[in-house]
């Protein structure tokens, strides 16, 4: 059992490792919606825009693609080399939206996409959002 174990655990690295994924100044996520300062009410439409990269659904593996994830309120990126935490701050989109509707609590939050790959871990070089902040009133 042991031995299965491991040959599964070093299956799922060699896969991890032998996916670099690169970006470079041509390929970039970004919100389409809303606009950083905007004044917004619940439900709360976003858009996520992608340049040079495909969105795939995660499980999708193919050079320079991923899925969106929403950081929601999140001062710290996470860990770039692991897979992206699944919380209330981090919400994946691995069927490959491209838009979504989230209620946020009456006050100021700040939103960031982070593109993950078909195991939920980042590029190499990581393809970030800025970073943009509403209120919602």
């Amino acid at each position: 059992m042991r031995l299965l174990t491991l040959i599964l655990c070093l299956g799922f690295l060699s896969s991890v490792l032998a996916h670099s994924y690169h970006s470079d100044k041509e390929k970039r996520v970004f919100f389409k919606t809303p606009s950083n300062g905007e004044i917004l009410t619940n439900p709360i439409k976003i858009g996520f825009g992608a340049t040079g990269v495909d969105i795939v659904p995660a499980g999708v593996d193919m050079p320079m693609s991923g899925h969106h994830h929403l950081l929601i309120n999140v001062d710290k990126l996470p860990d770039l080399k692991a897979p992206i935490p699944a919380d209330k701050n981090h919400l994946h989109f691995g069927a490959g939206q491209t838009e979504t509707e989230i209620n946020l609590p009456v006050g100021k939050h700040t939103l960031q996409l982070l593109l993950g790959n078909h195991l939920h871990i980042p590029h190499t070089d990581p393809l970030i959002s800025e970073k943009i902040e509403i209120t919602v009133k």
